[in-house]
C-alpha cells in the first residue's frame, strides 16, 4: 500500500500542515470539516499544496519527521515548488 507525505496550506494565513496518510484526500476533508478544536481547524479551509508518494508507512513517518524537523516555512515552500526534493533529505 502506498503512503504519502502532504502537506497542507492554508488559504487564510500563510501556514502550513505537514502530514501522512495513504489517502491524503481523506485527510483534506477531515481537516476541513472535523469539530475538534485543533491547529487545523483554526486556520480552515485547507489545500493539499504538497503530495509525494512513498512505499511505506515507516517512509511516510520518516518523511514527516524530516519535514517537521525543518521548523522553516521557506524549506516547506521550496518544497512545494518542487525547487528541492524530498528524497535528497531522507
Amino acid at each position: 500500500m502506498k503512503y504519502y507525505l502532504y502537506i497542507l496550506q492554508s488559504k487564510v494565513k500563510e501556514t502550513y500542515y505537514v502530514g501522512m496518510s495513504n489517502d491524503p484526500d481523506r485527510r483534506l476533508h477531515f481537516h476541513n470539516t472535523d469539530n475538534r478544536k485543533a491547529h487545523t481547524s483554526r486556520y480552515r479551509p485547507w489545500k493539499i499544496a504538497y503530495s509525494h508518494p512513498l512505499e511505506s508507512k515507516k517512509e511516510a513517518i520518516a518523511a514527516e519527521s524530516k519535514v517537521k524537523s525543518w521548523k522553516s516555512k521557506k524549506m516547506i515552500r521550496l518544497l512545494i515548488e518542487d525547487v528541492i526534493n524530498i528524497e535528497d533529505y531522507l
